[in-house]
């Protein structure tokens, strides 16, 4: 599975983004999808995960009713809805594939449990 995510950009706080993140390969369909951030000097953090169905999203404590995480598989995209942006939602966002396909984990939020990633989008929310 080959991503590519787009759609970042610069905003003000209070604001909203969507991101996207395209993927190659048949079988995006039977993989869970992830959205991770990374700010400047600071580890890569969970932001959103939907399962491979579209049934089930989790999202990280700092996004939750701000962030939605959606996908069409039809189109092999996974979408970020980013809302009521603040500016520590600064950072560089990251989609990836879970490593394995149809995995359920209760791990979701590790990077560990994801095998293949986007090169990254820049989204800054200015004050």
């Amino acid at each position: 599975v080959q991503l590519q995510a787009s759609g970042g950009g610069l905003v003000q706080a209070g604001g909203s983004l969507r991101l996207s993140c395209a993927a190659s390969g048949r079988t995006f369909s039977s993989y869970d999808m992830g959205w991770f951030r990374q700010a400047p000097g600071k580890e890569r953090e969970f932001v959103a995960r939907i399962s491979w169905s579209g049934g089930r999203s989790y999202y990280g404590d700092p996004v939750k009713g701000r962030f939605t995480i959606s996908r069409d598989n039809a189109k092999n995209t996974v979408y970020l809805q980013m809302n009521s942006l603040k500016p520590e939602d600064t950072a560089v966002y990251y989609c990836a594939a879970d490593r394995t396909p149809r995995r359920f984990t209760s791990n979701y939020a590790s990077t560990d449990e994801y095998g293949y990633w986007g090169q990254g989008t820049q989204v800054t929310v200015s004050s």
